[in-house]
């Protein structure tokens, strides 16, 4: 069986940026650019018309922003997965793009091999963070009061799950490894997230690092 393409919409308001990413990106047989978008709004409606896998998204842009785009889409179609790539990593960029829905942030400066890495890995659903951006996330979750307590409230056998999911593991992945069904992990992942009152893998596995089940990345000098 071949497996499917994926699927990725890109945005970036430069087109020096956006003509240079969609060339590097068609070079890979795994991937189907989809469309290009150079704002926010431009970006909610495609996304909403093409359903790409990935959206690869800019967050600096005139008008809508790559937050305000992200947030947008996903309350309109949850199961598209939002990368965010920009070359801002400070906390006022990074936090609010999270907790608008991306499950990754990439820096423009990373590598082409980190790039597709990161694409690959949100694809799965998986949360992908530059180590460098990981600080600011860290820090909002030790803010929260009930961290501690919202953890508690997790079973033994989810917090198993949440450990898996923290090192990067697909839901597949999962079940294989626990040697249960994919709808079984799914159910735990869903109570994963409502347990802990957040609405994306990527702040789950925030709290497996602030709580120590997963080590945090060191930053990147």
């Amino acid at each position: 069986m071949v497996d499917e393409k994926i699927r990725i919409l890109i945005v970036d308001d430069y087109p020096v940026v956006l003509s240079g990413l969609v060339a590097m990106l068609q070079a890979h047989t795994e991937i189907d650019v989809v469309g290009v978008a150079s704002n926010g709004q431009s970006a909610v409606e495609l996304a909403l018309q093409l359903h790409p896998k990935v959206v690869l998204m800019n967050v600096s842009m005139p008008g809508m922003d790559g937050i305000e785009a992200t947030q947008r889409i996903k309350k309109a179609a949850p199961d598209i997965n939002i990368l965010i790539f920009s070359g801002l990593s400070s906390q006022d960029k990074v936090t609010p793009a999270i907790n608008a829905g991306a499950i990754g942030y990439i820096l423009k400066d990373s590598s082409e091999s980190e790039l597709l890495s990161a694409i690959n890995q949100v694809a799965r659903g998986e949360a992908c963070l530059h180590p460098s951006v990981i600080g600011y996330i860290l820090k909002q979750v030790q803010a929260a009061e009930d961290t501690d307590t919202l953890i508690k409230s997790l079973t033994e056998r989810e917090l198993d799950v949440l450990k898996l999911m923290a090192e990067g593991h697909s839901n597949q992945e999962i079940a294989r490894m626990m040697v249960v069904g994919h709808a079984t992990v799914h159910s735990h992942v869903s109570r994963i997230l409502a347990k802990l009152k957040v609405s994306s893998r990527t702040q789950a596995v925030i709290y497996a690092m602030r709580v120590g089940l997963i080590p945090p990345p060191e930053e990147l000098p």
